[in-house]
């Protein structure tokens, strides 16, 4: 098996992580702020098979790793009635950004675990910078983890990053909404998957000028150490 091999293998594995996360917040959030219906369903669960979306969570992903490109996506959406909550407005904002905190989280648990070796381990500098570029340098003994946990890192800012653009129906869509006018805000729903569509294959580079300064301050962290 090649490098390239190996680094999708492992961006799978991180993105499947990612969104299970990602929605199990979403899941969690909600069943916490009064709405269980997605508790009910299974929702709050790290299983991958229970948020899979076809298109979001296969086809888009996959095409993404086989041509280097970031790999972001979707999952099939969590299921949420917002007649059960306490407060709709910021029941559902809560909800919503709850997805991309997780996300954030599991990028910082990521971070801190590259510093322990970059400070820790033999050549752990060179190991880490290598591996947030995609490639091995130094000890070879520790190559597969510090590959694994880069991987982690960059997934859940893309993911992360991407879910808070408010484009309808990602994650910021459901801040954005609440302060719109309710005509304007028929017609910013309404747009749905058709500006989603537009975003992903159109708006590739609007979607890194977002990524890339919170990927650089993640790794300027670990240059800091």
């Amino acid at each position: 098996m090649s490098l390239d091999h190996v680094v999708i293998l492992f961006q799978l594995i991180a993105f499947m992580f990612a969104i299970s996360v990602h929605e199990s917040a979403h899941a969690w959030m909600a069943n916490r702020q009064g709405d269980p219906t997605a508790r009910m369903l299974g929702r709050i669960s790290l299983n991958p098979i229970k948020h899979i979306d076809p298109i979001g969570t296969v086809l888009l992903p996959l095409i993404a790793m086989l041509t280097h490109l970031p790999v972001i996506g979707w999952a099939k959406p969590t299921p949420v009635d917002p007649r059960n909550f306490k407060n709709p407005v910021r029941d559902d904002i809560l909800t919503s950004v709850a997805g991309p905190v997780s996300n954030f989280i599991v990028a910082t648990a990521a971070t801190i675990l590259l510093g322990a070796i970059e400070v820790l381990a033999p050549g752990g500098r060179m190991l880490v910078q290598g591996s947030l570029a995609g490639f091995v340098m130094g000890n070879a003994s520790l190559a597969p983890v510090t590959l694994l946990l880069s991987q982690f890192l960059i997934i859940n800012v893309l993911l992360a990053v991407f879910n808070l653009i408010p484009v309808p129906p990602l994650d910021g869509s459901h801040v954005l909404r609440h302060l719109l006018p309710d005509g304007v805000r028929q017609v910013y729903d309404s747009i749905g998957m058709f500006a989603l569509m537009a975003l992903v294959f159109f708006g590739g580079g609007l979607i890194m000028a977002l990524i890339r300064p919170v990927l650089n301050f993640y790794q300027a962290i670990l240059m800091a150490i």
